[in-house]
């Protein structure tokens, strides 16, 4: 199994629940893994084809961020959901986004959810 990853790519952008998280916007970060099966004499050519291009999971995010949502969870499954569809030979995605500072009562470094796919 070959995992590919991104960690704590961060993003401006304007996901949240209530309107003023809409209009003011937040930092937040992702974590992203992306694992399939490869032979190893394949990955052994030292070809980008040969596996997940970490460009390609971040454009996906970079893409999905750039729509406003309310829930945490309906971005991290939209960017699972585009990454299945454009790799459909991965066998685990598991995307976790962090709101940054989210807005609380006490201070919170950041909230989370977590999306994972695994193929059967």
């Amino acid at each position: 199994m070959i995992e590919v990853a991104l960690h704590d790519a961060e993003f401006f952008a304007y996901h949240g629940y209530y309107p003023e998280e809409q209009l003011l916007g937040n930092r937040f970060s992702l974590n992203i893994k992306a694992a399939f099966e490869q032979e190893a004499q394949k990955i052994s050519e030292d070809k980008l084809e040969q596996t997940i291009n970490y460009e390609d999971l971040y454009r996906i995010a970079a893409e999905e961020m750039g729509k406003p949502r309310q829930l945490l969870e309906t971005v991290a499954q939209a960017i699972t959901d585009r990454i299945k569809s454009e790799f459909s030979y991965l066998q685990y995605i598991s995307v976790a986004v962090k709101k940054l500072n989210p807005p609380l009562k006490g201070r919170v470094r950041a909230s989370s959810v977590t999306v994972t796919y695994n193929k059967q």
